[in-house]
């Protein structure tokens, strides 16, 4: 049986129709895609700013990026319409011998609880290293949820976390 090219199927009415329903009109990736990605080329990061305008002593950001080369950037906007949340934005790389990249970025609370999380719930990470970042990014995000991040207790729980978080374990040969 021959392979139908995304041409044919354009013109194909019934599978048109078919397509058109179901609301997908452009690419997109898989959710196992977007883990492999993320396994690789992501991050989960917790951010601790120390200001005075917060009762606790400091805010707390939560991050989740995925950065490839300017070349791929198209990947992260399918990622970002996978994740329906989050932005895809150019990162000027200044280190010699590095290429332009790009990044796509959560940074929104209601989002990284509401949707990334539950996304690597489900679709589980597969390096023990991004698992161990991703379990602790989560402990972190649940004290957010609770809004023990704006006590000082909250935040020195924060602060014993986030160290643990994309630590890189070197193996002896």
């Amino acid at each position: 049986m021959k392979a139908i090219t995304r041409s044919q199927l354009r013109h194909s009415t019934e599978a048109h129709k078919k397509l058109m329903r179901s609301g997908r009109t452009k690419p997109m990736v898989s959710a196992n895609y977007i883990v492999g990605l993320t396994d690789g080329e992501g991050c989960f990061y917790v951010n601790v700013v120390n200001s005075l305008r917060y009762i606790a002593g400091a805010r707390i950001d939560l991050n989740f990026h995925i950065k490839m080369q300017e070349k791929d950037k198209d990947l992260l906007g399918k990622v970002k319409d996978k994740l329906g949340c989050g932005n895809v934005y150019f990162q000027k790389e200044k280190r010699k011998n590095h290429v332009q990249c790009y990044r796509y970025t959560v940074n929104s609370h209601k989002d990284i609880i509401g949707r990334i999380i539950p996304f690597f719930q489900r679709y589980s990470l597969q390096s023990a290293s991004k698992q161990k970042s991703f379990h602790l990014f989560c402990k972190i995000a649940g004290i957010v949820r609770n809004k023990k991040h704006l006590t000082k207790e909250g935040i020195k729980q924060i602060r014993k976390l986030k160290p643990q978080i994309n630590q890189r374990t070197v193996g002896i040969a």
